[in-house]
């Protein structure tokens, strides 16, 4: 049943029935209905109704089992004209890291009348429901689990509503062409490793800084009296001066191949290394196997894209 579902979902039978767009209005072609599961409930009762109006000849009980058939009959039309007119659209969806969950944005807007009880969602995770408003729109956050770094392209969406009665089901699966840039996970570690000046790379850090906090040396003439460590010279350890080391060259970058181990734990150990440069207002460049961002040519948006189109496809990387 499963696979079936998925052939359902994935198969080309409804490619061709709803192609995949960025905005998708519901009509005849794509909406498909059916009884829910309190409309099989309703039949059931129904049929016990009907058997005890024959079994007696009730003429009322006859009246109620067509007066609860005409509002079942009723109800479909109902049902499917709540979904038909709804248009989809793909709303923004801003980038996450790896292991966050991504934020997908879809706006329903209202061709007309308003639209009550419009749910989305992929099942079996519960759905998300909203009503639109005559001749307006509504927007719902989806959310969706990200495991690795590059594009995350979401599947078909479930478009369902159970509105006015609950008995009918109309449903649609729209493809709005959602996807979300994934970037690598930020890997604390010993990213400065990747440091090096200009383009022939070399040591990260010189010494008397005042980027990176290296530890306690003995005071010296001439040394900075701001620098003085007196919880150390109160505990009688002497005078001593925290040392600081601070990046060599005004360009600093962050190199690839500088880096041991694997692929992906290099990449999130430059992903740590970009949001660290940027936190502290450095301009830094960036190279990657193929791939080279001189310091001051490139965004931190851009290095995070890099990292994380880095040997996805040059289709990846173009969209």
């Amino acid at each position: 049943m499963a696979g079936a579902g998925k052939l359902w979902r994935d198969g080309r039978w409804l490619q061709r029935r709803i192609p995949a767009a960025r905005q998708v209005r519901l009509g005849a072609r794509s909406i498909f209905i059916r009884p829910s599961a309190a409309g099989w409930l309703f039949a059931v009762g129904w049929l016990a109704l009907l058997l005890v109006a024959i079994n007696y000849r009730n003429s009322l009980a006859y009246a109620l089992c067509f007066l609860l058939l005409s509002l079942a009959l009723v109800a479909i039309l109902h049902t499917w004209r709540n979904l038909a007119g709804i248009e989809l659209a793909a709303g923004e969806a801003p980038p996450v890291f790896a292991g966050e969950r991504a934020l997908l944005r879809v706006r329903l807007q209202s061709g007309g009348r308003a639209h009550h009880g419009i749910e989305l969602g992929w099942p079996p995770a519960p759905l998300l429901r909203a009503d639109v408003p005559a001749a307006g729109n509504a927007e719902i956050d989806l959310s969706l689990a990200t495991v690795r770094r590059g594009w995350l392209a979401a599947p078909r969406l479930r478009v369902e509503t159970r509105f006015p009665l609950g008995l009918w089901v109309a449903w649609s699966w729209v493809d709005l062409q959602l996807a979300v840039l994934v970037y690598p996970a930020p890997l604390a570690g010993e990213w400065q490793a990747a440091l090096g000046g200009g383009e022939e790379g070399g040591r990260a850090l010189a010494r008397d800084g005042v980027d990176d906090f290296q530890g306690l040396r003995p005071y010296q003439p001439g040394d900075s009296r701001r620098r003085l460590h007196w919880k150390a010279w109160s505990r009688g350890q002497g005078l001593l001066v925290k040392d600081f080391a601070a990046l060599r060259g005004d360009d600093p970058w962050l190199d690839f191949e500088a880096l041991d181990g694997e692929r992906e734990a290099r990449l999130s150990l430059l992903c740590h290394g970009v949001l660290q440069l940027a936190a502290r207002g450095k301009t830094f460049g960036l190279r990657l196997p193929g791939v080279s961002r001189a310091p001051g040519t490139a965004s931190v948006e851009q290095c995070l894209r890099d990292l994380a189109l880095f040997e996805r496809g040059a289709a990846e990387r173009a969209s």
